[in-house]
């Protein structure tokens, strides 16, 4: 009981990484009122977890005591400790992926004593609202999330959607996060969107019936491993003859999320509307300008046409091995 206390300490509570990258998650352990790691008594147990919205539940990422080392889930392979001193219970992530985004927990064992300290994983990225073929408000939580995945991205949660707000994102129509909540960012208020005299900000509609009720969806993605572009063609195509074309070419049909990240975060320019894989047809422009949005940077969406007749461009993605 007179012993010196456990104390766990992260010298930063954020770090900032992008897809693909690598990054260290501080956490250091200490005795109090003494300089040493740990008391030699008890072997130290580090237990890395990343915390979810429902705080009873946390997910294991990695474990370690003394020699045993154990990595859990999509982590496997991907996680160690740092280890630059006896007392450096830091996490190395490699190879991230955009559902490592959130909070960790680093939790230090010694006997009867422990401590913990939590570390917060952003990502660069951009946050995008969709709505499929059917139209808006078409979704339940389970398809937001599979649209998502099926865009290059994943559901956005609450605090990316809310850093997208505060950088501009105006939308009115109301999407799902990733912690089951519907919202939606307003940064001009007006009347078809909760009022003409309402102060900007991220509206909450609350949380939904997850399976029953239907929105559309926030998706967020980050930066890519390989090209995006839009192919120089001799004509315009169907959404089928660009599909083949991009293969031609040893790329794929381009995805909604890569056209919004090369758009945001490369400042990809083009003011030819082209075919993406869900059928959609979309123009990034970075320079607004005369005939090319004139008032705004954007990904401009212009529908989604008859895939049989109506001839665009298109955009492709190839892939880095």
């Amino acid at each position: 009981e007179n012993g010196p206390r456990l104390l766990v300490v992260a010298e930063q509570s954020k770090i900032f990484s992008h897809r693909g990258g690598n990054v260290t998650l501080p956490c250091k352990f200490y005795h109090e009122h003494t300089s040493t790691a740990g008391s030699g008594t008890h072997k130290i147990r580090v237990k890395w977890t990343k915390l979810t919205y429902d705080y009873l539940k946390e997910v294991d990422v990695f474990v370690a005591m003394g020699h045993h080392r154990k990595s859990y889930g999509s982590y496997q392979g991907r996680v160690s400790l740092r280890e630059s001193s006896e007392n450096d219970a830091s996490l190395v992530i490699t190879n991230i992926r955009l559902e490592d985004y959130g909070r960790y927990k680093c939790e230090v064992i010694e006997g009867l004593e422990d401590d913990t300290a939590v570390v917060t994983l952003n990502l660069e990225g951009v946050v995008f609202p969709y709505s499929p073929r059917l139209g808006r408000y078409n979704l339940n939580f389970h398809e937001a999330q599979r649209v998502c995945a099926e865009q290059d991205s994943v559901m956005a949660s609450f605090d990316q959607l809310y850093d997208a707000w505060r950088s501009g994102l105006d939308w009115c129509n109301a999407g799902w996060l990733s912690d089951g909540s519907v919202q939606y960012p307003i940064t001009k208020p007006r009347e078809p969107c909760g009022g003409r005299n309402t102060v900007p900000g991220v509206r909450n509609y609350g949380f939904w019936d997850k399976d029953k009720s239907r929105y559309d969806v926030f998706c967020f993605t980050s930066n890519f491993n390989g090209r995006f572009y839009y192919l120089i063609h001799p004509t315009k195509l169907t959404y089928y003859e660009a599909v083949q074309a991009c293969l031609k070419d040893g790329s794929q049909i381009a995805k909604v999320g890569q056209i919004f990240a090369a758009w945001k975060l490369l400042g990809y320019d083009r003011c030819d509307a082209g075919w993406l894989a869900d059928g959609s047809v979309r123009y990034p422009i970075s320079r607004p300008r005369k005939r090319c949005s004139p008032s705004e940077a954007a990904v401009r969406f212009v529908g989604f046409p008859d895939k049989k007749h109506k001839l665009y461009g298109v955009y492709c993605f190839r892939a880095y091995n």
